[in-house]
């Protein structure tokens, strides 16, 4: 089956997890992922523990699907070998300090003289420009800059950031769709583009709710812990063993868990018939369901609740997620071999009727098809032919 991707070769300079997971991206639609870095490696993932095989589980979820080449960027025949990759690709990903591509002699301007058909596309905390552009940007400097962590946490606690590096993997999203509408585009225009990607502007974006209700009306939301600030009930509640999410968005909803706790004189209350209600009486309507909750276990009330049709899932740990029978159904997880061993990975979430995804490559060491890519250009570059790649491997 031939993917989207499939005639699509893409050049990733980029480290961390933004960049690389959106190179991921495109590389589980069938582009060719050329993971580019210098002798020695640059990506401080590869030391963040713990490991496997000798190398970081961090690095490994956002590096499947992608080929390894040491180039020194730094050199004259580095930059050679850079820019001939570049004649037969179609993306360049970048996140690198703004500026750095112009000192190493390969911005935007640069390889646009080498292929007037290249994407590039850069990743930076804050942009390539205003106040802050050259500033370096970190997920959690992100999360408290944009208001997220605000908004996070218990309503008596400090702001919290969330407990993955979720700035960054929502920009590994615009990473994939932007470069993908780029490609797009150039169908009609022939012509490539550059991309600024910020990690600071993609946070605000998805700020979503919180700030249009700031915006259109001046209410600053709160910290609600696991409350919502505009709906009820829609809380964590503790059952007879485990805690539980409840999501009654809804008056039906609302209805249809009333006579799942045998309460159906709930949905009647006046304290409690609109959201609005329940959202003033918020507390002691929560008081009243957890006393309910607790006369049964998280099982009895998930598989109560789930008949009814309202919205409920365990709170359950990383283990207990991974374990679930619908993950394991919807083939969530996937074994591969690699030159380091047998792996274990997060799949690609895209299932479409006419697109097998499947994962071509384990996450590669580094360099490790330095001397297969290197050979690739062999037949339009004598001197690329000529260079030692062994010498720059570590």
């Amino acid at each position: 089956m031939i993917q989207p991707l499939h005639d699509i070769r893409v050049l990733d300079l980029s480290r961390v997890y933004a960049a690389p997971a959106g190179a991921m991206t495109l590389g589980d639609l069938g582009a060719d992922i050329i993971r580019v870095e210098p002798p020695g490696g640059s990506d401080s993932m590869r030391d963040w523990g713990p490991f496997l095989h000798g190398e970081s589980t961090y690095y490994l979820s956002a590096n499947r699907n992608k080929r390894s080449i040491v180039i020194d960027l730094k050199s004259e025949v580095g930059r050679e070998q850079f820019l001939e990759l570049v004649k037969k690709s179609d993306v360049v990903i970048e996140n690198f300090k703004s500026g750095t591509m112009k000192k190493l002699g390969i911005d935007y301007k640069k390889l646009k003289q080498v292929n007037p058909r290249i994407i590039l596309c850069s990743v930076t905390g804050f942009g390539q420009n205003g106040p802050l552009g050259e500033l370096p940007g970190f997920d959690p400097v992100i999360q408290a800059m944009s208001g997220l962590m605000d908004v996070t946490g218990q309503p008596d606690g400090e702001a919290t950031k969330v407990g993955i590096p979720i700035a960054d993997i929502i920009t590994s999203v615009y990473v994939a769709l932007s470069i993908v509408a780029a490609i797009r585009q150039r169908d009609f225009t022939g012509e490539g583009q550059s991309i600024d990607l910020s990690l600071l502007d993609v946070q605000i974006a998805s700020m979503a709710n919180v700030a249009s209700a700031y915006l259109n009306t001046g209410m600053i939301s709160e910290r609600k812990g696991n409350q919502h600030n505009n709906v009820a009930p829609y809380q964590v509640f503790q059952t007879g063993d485990y805690p539980i999410m409840i999501c009654a968005g809804n008056d039906g909803l609302y209805r249809k868990l009333c006579i799942a706790l045998n309460h159906p004189e709930w949905a009647d209350d006046k304290r409690f018939e609109s959201n609005a209600q329940r959202k003033k009486h918020e507390n002691e309507l929560a008081e009243m369901i957890e006393t309910e909750l607790q006369k049964k276990s998280s099982e009895q009330w998930v598989s109560l609740l789930a008949e009814a049709k309202v919205p409920v899932g365990r709170v359950n740990t990383i283990e207990q997620a991974l374990k679930q029978e619908q993950i394991s159904y919807r083939e969530g997880v996937e074994s591969l071999e690699s030159s380091y061993g047998t792996v274990k990975l997060l799949a690609s979430p895209l299932k479409h009727s006419g697109l097998n995804i499947k994962t071509r490559y384990a996450p590669p060491t580094l360099g490790e098809h330095s001397e297969e890519i290197l050979k690739e250009l062999q037949s339009s570059n004598e001197r690329v032919s000529s260079l030692n790649v062994r010498n720059q491997l570590i």
